[in-house]
């Protein structure tokens, strides 16, 4: 064999060599570029999955437990910052103010609760759970979810409704976004129509009891609920009464959309759902 043929050879030999190792090379890169994404995605989903798993376990056990233990349980709270180990389990993340909603008005931040009140609102951790499921689901700042939640609970109260139901009718109508409106018209969190429920509002504010502007939360919970509870009474049922607050006759699933928000917020908070409902 010449010089010339075995330097072709090796030349052949070289260049199928350097090939092969390009091609590695290049499936060697992209490989490491999906795993790089999938690392960095997965940093970003994980916390949220966690929190929500943490959130799904303690309504669990809540529960599951006894009564008697549940109460032990919202006894060990202690403030953020502390030292108990129970700070990590129970303690309530606030939302972020550049990435929540921030309700206007009275439902900023609640003042102490007046024992009338007060003995109608859940408190501990089931409380804490439902207000941080709002907070985190729907972007709405922690803090301002406590009048909220406590006006969904009084109003409930006074007018035979499972409160759950009514923050359920808020979630579907209007994700909690007290500026909501409707192309037809309808305002607020529970989507009321100011031109057909005008004479409530004014005397709400006639009574003092709330505001005759339809965007006012507490105002429109009120309003809102009543309607509710009268749909109900008319219709003879939960269901049918659901379908009468969205003001339609044909079913399109409404009544089905709010009753499974109201099982997620049981289940977020470990609040019991009535059988009646």
């Amino acid at each position: 064999m010449t010089d010339a043929s075995m330097a072709g050879l090796f030349r052949r030999l070289a260049q199928g060599v350097h090939h092969q190792l390009a091609e590695w090379l290049r499936i060697s890169s992209v490989y490491l570029g999906i795993a790089v994404i999938v690392t960095v995605s997965m940093g970003f989903a994980l916390p949220g999955l966690r929190d929500q798993a943490l959130q799904v376990h303690r309504a669990l056990l809540t529960a599951l437990a006894p009564e008697s233990a549940t109460q032990i349980a919202a006894d060990d709270v202690v403030p953020a910052g502390g030292d108990s180990p129970t700070t990590v389990a129970l303690a309530v993340p606030d939302v972020s103010a550049s990435t929540a909603t921030t309700l206007p008005g009275s439902v900023r931040r609640a003042a102490a609760r007046p024992a009338g009140v007060a003995s109608l609102i859940p408190s501990g951790v089931q409380i804490q759970s439902l207000r941080s499921y709002i907070a985190r689901k729907y972007k709405v700042a922690y803090n301002a979810t406590e009048t909220l939640v406590d006006t969904a609970f009084q109003v409930a109260h006074q007018k035979k409704l499972d409160p759950l139901l009514v923050l359920a009718v808020i979630a579907v109508e209007s994700s909690y976004n007290p500026m909501a409106e409707s192309s037809m018209g309808a305002q607020g969190l529970m989507q009321v129509m100011p031109r057909i429920h005008k004479d409530k509002f004014a005397s709400l504010a006639d009574q003092g009891k709330g505001k005759a502007n339809p965007l006012d939360p507490v105002s429109n919970i009120i309003v809102g609920s009543t309607i509710l509870r009268d749909c109900i009474n008319q219709r003879g049922s939960v269901a049918a009464g659901l379908a009468c607050y969205e003001g339609t006759t044909v079913d399109d699933g409404y009544a089905e959309r709010v009753q499974a928000e109201r099982r997620r917020l049981a289940l977020a908070s470990g609040m019991a759902l009535s059988r009646n409902d």
